[in-house]
């Protein structure tokens, strides 16, 4: 089959190269004449020559005077039909023009007239006489085997555009089955780069990039033959190449463009962009070292080196986006312009939040009201700060959640820092506890003193204290201050002291509860461990309740 096919591809070949071969070597020879001014040019129709053009009109030779009637001769071949009587004649005071419909074919001048020894209007008529006979002699060589020969050139042209694609598509098969195979050996070596982009399956990228390849080269094969297809029948000569000069002015259009800006814009772009890398670069090194305290400021602390970088970092990037901006190509068409304003309008609208948060996190930076690892408080959440970036900080709390909070919540809210002041000063904790009037206030801050001493883990830097806070209608509150510099295990300290109080008040044998409490005693046995009710006897009203309320005991 594929004999066949090349056998009738060379017959294709041979056929057209005997068919156009004679013409066009004259009409070459005839048509590269020297453009000087006092050369004279020929009209040519075939290979005959119907007249010369010998003097210059205006700012065009006669060379160029014949090659546009040559051009506007061939555009009249082309058409199925030529009526010579569409044909007419213009006289103007200087010059006569010879038409076809509305096409001009020809300006005869008043200096051709005198060059040719004759008037303007002979030589006019001879002109049309002679362009008119061959577009006659064109019309009747147009028989049946002249159209049948057309025909029969162009199925030939279509026959071998399908050989080719047929070849084509079987060595793209070829090559698809010699790819597989080497898909196969590329998975077995284990350390290859290629096997990652092989992986199971057909749709893989060699896979794609035949496809993408075949479909390329027939596209490229489709246009480059498309002239030779269409170049025998009359009517469709001219269809290519408008179709290319379709498709050509906007892509001549684009590298136009695309070489003006490199040529022009491009090296200001590249320039623009190493000086601000180059700056970027300066900023970095600054503010590692910095940050490893290597270099010191004054007034200036180590943990802003890193944003404040990144705040440089952000800036210096739009003053050179906006620099760049002029450079960049389109970027003075009301279209860009207008993308550019439409982009900026859902930014501003779109990140109002955002914007606030990133001001915010700027304003907790320099504010430095915590730092990574400080036990605080923010709102209702208490725990250690695990990151901290421009738009939010992230907090674990003593339940080991991560709750993350926006910067802005944390502007306009308190802040409770229980670390920044733990190594130096100590935090307090202060439990509290209310005790009636009965029990002596010098015992309850004794007892609440030796809790303290017994709690572990606490400094000794500084002596506990105690405080009462208020005088109730029922109890005194006495609140117990004792320092620690361990804030992360305040909760911790917290559950040892009150353990410590309550041992302490019982060893005493002082109960912790109010007197809305004892009011309520039903007769029961003291709450402190290891009393009953002999060492604690009922009260005999505290028994006449007890029966009023519990009539059934």
């Amino acid at each position: 089959m594929v004999k066949l096919y090349f056998i009738v591809f060379l017959t294709f070949c041979a056929l057209l190269l005997s068919a156009q071969n004679e013409p066009r070597q004259t009409n070459n020879a005839r048509e590269t004449v020297d453009t000087t001014t006092n050369k004279p040019g020929y009209v040519i129709a075939g290979a005959d020559t119907l007249f010369s053009i010998n003097t210059a009109l205006g700012s065009f030779s006669a060379v160029e005077r014949a090659a546009a009637v040559n051009k506007r001769l061939k555009q009249l071949k082309n058409e199925l039909s030529i009526n010579v009587e569409d044909f007419s004649l213009v006289e103007e005071a200087h010059y006569s023009m010879i038409l076809y419909n509305d096409l001009p074919l020809l300006s005869v001048s008043d200096e051709d007239a005198i060059t040719a020894n004759t008037s303007r209007s002979e030589l006019t008529a001879t002109y049309l006489e002679a362009i008119k006979n061959t577009l006659i002699q064109e019309k009747q060589g147009r028989g049946l085997i002249y159209w049948l020969l057309r025909i029969l050139y162009t199925l030939l042209a279509i026959a071998g555009l399908i050989v080719i694609f047929k070849l084509v598509n079987r060595g793209f098969r070829w090559l698809t089955k010699y790819v597989e195979h080497y898909q196969t050996q590329i998975k077995k070596k284990r350390k290859s780069f290629w096997r990652y982009l092989a992986p199971n399956g057909p749709d893989n990228f060699f896979a794609f990039a035949l496809k993408v390849s075949k479909i390329l080269l027939l596209i490229v094969i489709l246009i480059l033959y498309l002239p030779l297809m269409f170049s025998f029948l009359p009517g469709t000569k001219d269809l290519v190449s408008r179709f290319y000069d379709f498709i050509s002015v906007p892509i001549k259009m684009t590298f136009e463009g695309l070489w003006y800006f490199i040529s022009q814009k491009l090296i200001y772009i590249v320039i623009i962009f190493f000086i601000s890398r180059y700056i970027l670069r300066i900023l970095g090194f600054i503010s590692g070292e910095i940050e490893k305290d290597k270099l010191k400021i004054k007034g200036f602390h180590r943990e802003w080196a890193k944003p404040t970088y990144n705040i440089l970092r952000i800036l210096l990037i739009a003053f050179t986006l906006v620099f760049m901006f002029p450079f960049l190509p389109g970027s003075e068409s009301p279209a860009f312009k207008g993308v550019s304003i439409f982009l900026g309008v859902l930014f501003s609208l779109g990140s109002t939040s955002a914007i606030a948060n990133i001001v915010a996190g700027i304003v907790i930076t320099y504010m430095r009201p915590f730092q990574i690892g400080d036990r605080v408080k923010i709102g209702d959440a208490v725990g250690d700060i695990v990151e901290k970036n421009l738009l939010v900080t992230h907090l674990k709390t003593l339940k080991n959640e991560d709750v993350t909070i926006p910067n802005a919540s944390i502007i306009n809210t308190h802040l409770w820092n229980y670390s920044k002041n733990a190594s130096k000063l100590g935090i307090i904790l202060h439990p509290t506890v209310t005790i009636g009037y009965d029990v002596p206030s010098e015992k309850v801050i004794e007892l609440l003193l030796k809790a303290a001493q017994n709690t572990k883990n606490l400094t000794r830097d500084f002596k506990p204290f105690v405080l009462q806070k208020s005088l109730g209608d029922f109890y005194v509150e006495y609140e117990l201050n004792v320092y620690t510099k361990q804030p992360g295990k305040m909760a911790h300290f917290y559950s040892e002291l009150y353990k410590s109080i309550l041992n302490e008040f019982n060893k005493a044998g002082v109960e912790i509860m109010s007197p809305h409490y004892t009011a309520m005693r039903d007769g029961n046995a003291s709450t402190i461990p290891g009393k009953d009710s002999k060492t604690n006897p009922s009260n005999p009203v505290n028994d006449i309740i007890d029966k009023i309320t519990q009539p059934n005991k």
